[in-house]
């Protein structure tokens, strides 16, 4: 019977990546270090952007809020996982849920149109270097990230409304390491059809909309780096950077969100969530800083100034 409705549901279970004591105790310590360096390590490169004046550009500008982003995006996740890790009821309440799946989203949503806009700030740096510092000025940067912030926000707030009013019959049970909007809907016995409307739309705009949008930058900016005489290896390893970090990103975003059967979760569906939600974030701030000598620069500098006190 389906008599109960979502206000009866008081929290879910996270049966998590094991169930083997052993092995959760080891995780709990791995993911607990992955968490800490993203942490730092992100802190570090906003830091450092907002430090040094050389990097007061747009280029770098969108790289620190990729980074407030990173911080954000696994902050919804990890501390909650490495708490049911450690603990012998691995639940989350209702609340909790929601508040999960809506910030994961906004987060998620958000950083989909920021890797757009990043690509966007190197076709007009690498085409239009004349016009660059005009056409990417501080006003326009500061609105670029405030549109993206505000369409991540309205989305998100939209898929949680239509969360918000399924109803839960069954099993409460989630297969899963932390709450996720298809697994949610696999869970609940009602009408999900203009929810599953509403997702793919979202999904459409979010991965089907911005990733032309960035290849075709891109396509562009190699087009004029074949031209350029001097430069091109500089040119090329930002580019090589920024590409690297969207691969990664829409690879593991398509495969989880534009499949229609999430009635089961492989470990492989966890080991691909694990990679976005914990390394990716990890790996954005080495791969940025590895590859650039200006933020690699900055970091020494913060950290010698650091190291005088």
């Amino acid at each position: 019977m389906c008599s109960a409705n979502q206000s009866a549901v008081t929290e879910f279970i996270l049966i998590g990546l094991s169930e083997d004591p052993k092995v959760q105790i080891g995780l709990f310590y791995i993911f607990l270090v992955v968490y800490l360096t993203t942490l730092v390590g992100n802190l570090l490169l906003i830091v450092a952007v907002r430090s040094s004046k050389h990097l007061h550009t747009s280029m770098y500008f969108f790289l620190a809020n990729l980074s407030f982003l990173d911080i954000c995006y696994t902050s919804t996740v990890v501390p909650k996982m490495l708490a049911n890790l450690i603990s012998t009821k691995k639940t989350i309440s209702y609340t909790g849920c929601m508040i999960q799946v809506y910030f994961f989203l906004l987060m998620a949503e958000t950083e989909c149109i920021l890797l757009a806009l990043m690509a966007y700030d190197r076709y007009v740096a690498i085409c239009y270097p004349l016009q660059y510092n005009i056409i990417m000025n501080t006003q326009v940067c500061f609105w670029l990230i405030s549109v993206s912030w505000l369409t991540g926000c309205l989305i998100s707030s939209i898929d949680i409304y239509f969360l918000l009013d399924l109803t839960y019959c069954g099993s409460t049970t989630i297969d899963h390491f932390f709450c996720e909007a298809p697994l949610l809907l696999q869970l609940s016995c009602s009408d999900i059809t203009l929810i599953s409307i509403v997702k793919l739309v979202g999904t459409i705009f979010f991965l089907f909309i911005p990733l032309p949008l960035i290849l075709i930058s891109y396509f562009r900016i190699i087009m004029a780096i074949l031209k350029i005489r001097m430069g091109k290896y500089k040119a090329f390893s930002t580019c090589v950077s920024h590409l690297m970090v969207v691969v990664m990103f829409y690879g593991a975003a398509m495969f989880m969100y534009m499949r229609s059967d999430h009635s089961t979760t492989e470990n492989r569906d966890k080991m691909v969530a694990v990679f976005y939600t914990v390394i990716t974030p990890v790996l954005n701030p080495v791969i940025y800083s590895l590859r650039n000598k200006d933020v690699l620069k900055a970091v020494r500098q913060l950290y010698c100034f650091s190291s005088r006190f």
